[in-house]
């Protein structure tokens, strides 16, 4: 290559020139060409750079010729014509010689070219050196950046499978990990195995590269003859450097592998606290075998993929149990109601790097009541551990038992509060309670620091309905304030009521007003099915991610099926007043047969009169009788009977005479279903009869 820099070595004016000691002492030799005659003088030191005697030089360049190879004086003539034909001042380049041994040996040249006044070539002064030593040490250096290079590359894809594993929440995760393009493919790799260790065995759970799947080997005996197995056995990785090897080693697997053409393979065992937790295999295509500094890397590899499975089966396993816990605390089944369509949904949070806080405090519940009601709950416990799903699980329970008592909502969400405060837990709890009687619409609804409602009507425009809460619960005990105003929400047929957590609403940056118009847009776009609707709402949160839990209950009710009053009528009955109480068995009698009932018409006044008697005997006012009946997808009487005490019934062993005692087990026998609830300061005990529709 022609050098256009400075100006070369400067020599003096007479020719031949003489030496220069600094060239002696660097082991340089000078030469002096004159282009006119053609004669080459070389210096004593150049003499020693071809590997000449004196008296084997005529001073001819051609002579060089029997040091020089042809194809390395093409290439030099070449490099000195083209350089005095563009006018260039110097030339330099390295070549090769061939020593009298045979041997090569690789020489620099570098030229001055000396021009008349017409520019015209008429000599060149420059000099010649051995440069074995300097190409040697520049090979040596390219080789030591080369390894350098290749050994940060591949702690660079230590490094960055690393801190990629950091994130593997899951088994799959890691291994998605570790097949990702830039993973162990930039080490070489053609593809990956990997078995874990389960009850003495392997398990597989990478089978490397399509069609090398071998049968028989989805779960292997470590004691057999394979690789993973002996790494797993002897707790020591294992280097295959040839197919030869391979073959000789493991002859049980190898004839599966030969259409492969696998050249190389590494097995390591995956351990993490002492004790093999599995093994991964690398299979290469193209390596011969393994330096020391690529088993050190493989190794440490191993390392961090076996603490990072470790940490995933941990992840997993305490998932498992996070979510086992969690939906033991929900209902295990949401009961049918008549006259409504009901869909809940669950989704649990995803809390980055925190195992076990996939669990939370949200719930559901539905409540069937007495008189074609039912209570629809909805509640978010604070915080994300089991803690809060065990304060759920109780949480529920007792809310669940308190409505069933026939407690007023207002009552229901007071009594729950004072549950949560008395109970050993610093945790509240926002909650949502609405009781709907199906058969006029009419819903109740009582908020406890939750969010509000919202109302999808039939033709799929969504409302939210503002409710006038209290405290959470825990807080309004707490702070003396159990005031829970109750509201009323009119659900026409075809209207779905909408109850969620605020896992559904909030969204980073956004103010909880803007989450709720985003959920009622969504809502009036999504299906009429409530099961398809809550399975979109879902799937949006699903896809948005975060934290937080979320809980959703819909409630739909239907317009041909929801039960309605036939016929209702009423009669108070005073305590010592025989003619109201006979009054009220001919109301009861007549209106059972008007209402085509005859059939069961014994039954339904014997009940009635059982627990009339009941309530003028067991209480100090009078007794309120109620009579209708409800029509739907069957016929049924309903029987009530209002007092002013808040003491409900009991069972009584009979007495000595056998005359009391027996008054709770006839109503039980003869009713069809049969219940308690509470009214203002006292109750009401009810019943119902399936009774034949008119003909």
């Amino acid at each position: 290559m022609v050098d256009r820099g400075a100006s070369a070595l400067s020599l003096p004016d007479d020719w031949p020139a003489h030496p220069d000691p600094i060239l002696a002492l660097n082991r340089m030799g000078s030469f002096d060409w004159d282009l006119d005659t053609g004669l080459f003088h070389m210096d004593a030191q150049a003499h020693e750079v071809f590997d000449l005697r004196p008296d084997e030089y005529d001073g001819r360049p051609e002579t060089l010729a029997i040091r020089v190879p042809a194809p390395e004086g093409y290439r030099l003539d070449a490099l000195v014509s083209q350089a005095m034909k563009d006018g260039s001042e110097n030339y330099g380049t390295y070549f090769r010689i061939r020593c009298r041994d045979g041997s090569l040996r690789w020489t620099h040249t570098q030229g001055y070219i000396r021009r008349d006044e017409t520019g015209r070539p008429r000599r060149i002064v420059g000099i010649v050196r051995d440069a074995t030593q300097e190409l040697d040490d520049l090979a040596a250096r390219h080789e030591q950046a080369s390894q350098d290079a290749a050994r940060q590359e591949q702690t660079n894809v230590v490094q960055l499978t690393t801190a990629a594993l950091a994130y593997a929440r899951s088994v799959d995760d890691v291994i998605d990990v570790l097949k990702d393009t830039r993973g162990l493919t930039h080490l070489g790799a053609t593809s990956l195995v990997m078995g874990l260790v389960e009850a003495g065995r392997i398990r597989l759970i990478a089978e490397g590269p399509a069609g090398s799947f071998v049968p028989g080997t989805d779960v292997t005996g470590i004691d057999e003859q394979y690789p993973m197995s002996e790494v797993v056995r002897t707790l020591t990785p294992r280097f295959i450097e040839s197919p030869e090897e391979f073959a000789e080693r493991y002859p049980l697997l190898w004839p599966h592998l030969t259409d492969l053409n696998i050249t190389a393979a590494a097995y390591l065992p995956l351990i993490a606290q002492a004790r093999p937790i599995g093994a991964m295999g690398l299979l290469y295509s193209d390596r011969s075998g393994f330096s020391p500094e690529d088993r050190n890397v493989l190794v440490a590899l191993g390392s961090s993929i076996a603490q990072s499975l470790q940490r995933a089966m941990f992840y997993e396993q305490e998932k498992d149990l996070a979510s086992g816990l969690q939906q033991a605390m929900l209902p295990r089944t949401i009961p049918s109601v008549r006259g409504a369509d009901v869909a809940v949904r669950y989704r649990a949070g995803s809390a980055a790097g925190s195992l076990g806080r996939d669990i939370g405090g949200d719930w559901y519940d539905l409540i069937p009541l007495p008189g074609g009601r039912v209570g629809a709950v909805i509640g978010d416990v604070q915080g994300h551990d089991t803690h809060a799903a065990a304060v759920m699980g109780q949480l529920r329970i007792v809310l669940r038992a308190y409505a069933a008592e026939g407690h007023t909502p207002a009552t229901v969400m007071a009594r729950a509060s004072v549950f949560l405060h008395e109970l050993d837990t610093d945790r509240f709890a926002t909650c949502l309670y609405a009781e709907a009687d199906l058969a006029t619409g009419v819903v109740q609804v009582v908020r406890a620091g939750h969010i509000d409602p919202l109302v999808r009507q039939a033709d799929g425009s969504c409302r939210r309905v503002p409710v006038e809460g209290g405290l959470p619960l825990g807080l309004s005990a707490e702070f003396g304030s159990l005031e829970y105003p109750v509201a009323t929400i009119e659900l026409d047929p075809g209207n779905t009521l909408l109850l969620c957590t605020d896992g559904l609403v909030e969204q980073p940056g956004a103010d909880l007003d803007d989450g709720m118009q985003t959920l009622t847009a969504l809502i009036g776009t999504g299906p009429a099915d409530v099961r398809d609707l809550a399975d979109k709402l879902i799937d949006v949160a699903e896809e948005r991610g975060g934290d937080d839990d979320v809980a959703l209950l819909l409630l739909r009710r239907r317009g041909l099926d929801a039960p309605q009053s036939g016929g209702r009528l009423q009669q108070h009955v005073a305590p010592g007043d025989p003619e109201a109480l006979s009054e009220a068995r001919h109301m009861i009698r007549a209106a059972v047969r008007a209402w085509g009932s005859g059939e069961r018409a014994d039954e339904i006044e014997l009940v009635a009169d059982e627990m009339i008697t009941n309530a003028l005997m067991h209480t100090e006012g009078s007794a309120i009788v109620t009579l209708r009946v409800l029509t739907g997808s069957e016929r049924r009487l309903r029987v009530e009977v209002e007092d002013s005490s808040s003491a409900l019934p009991r069972r009584r062993e009979a007495g000595e005479s056998g005359v009391s005692g027996r008054g709770l087990l006839l109503v039980d026998l003869l009713t069809d279903v049969w219940g308690v609830e509470a009214r203002g300061g006292g109750k009401c005990v009810w019943c119902e009869f399936v009774v034949p529709g008119r003909a």
